[in-house]
């Protein structure tokens, strides 16, 4: 009689860890989409915000001494 009521013990047992593997698995599964939703979002994201930046230029962008006269030179060289 002992016999079998380890039996039945050792097959709950190993069916509650297989459900605790199979929920571990799981939680890793949806992680790893996660983090790769996550990476592919910042990736798009980026990619569409440079080709916005990209097509809204302006001559101030294309030149870089398109500027100077704006910039005040006499501060070069006045220290405290």
């Amino acid at each position: 009689m002992s016999t079998e009521s380890e039996a039945t013990v050792a097959t709950e047992e190993s069916a509650a860890e297989e459900k605790l593997e199979s929920s571990t698995l799981k939680l890793i599964t949806w992680l790893s989409v996660g983090v790769a939703v996550a990476a592919l979002g910042i990736y798009v994201g980026r990619e569409l915000r440079s080709r916005y930046k990209f097509n809204h230029r302006t001559p101030y962008d294309f030149y870089d001494h398109a500027s100077v006269r704006d910039r005040q030179v006499s501060e070069y060289g006045v220290g405290v």
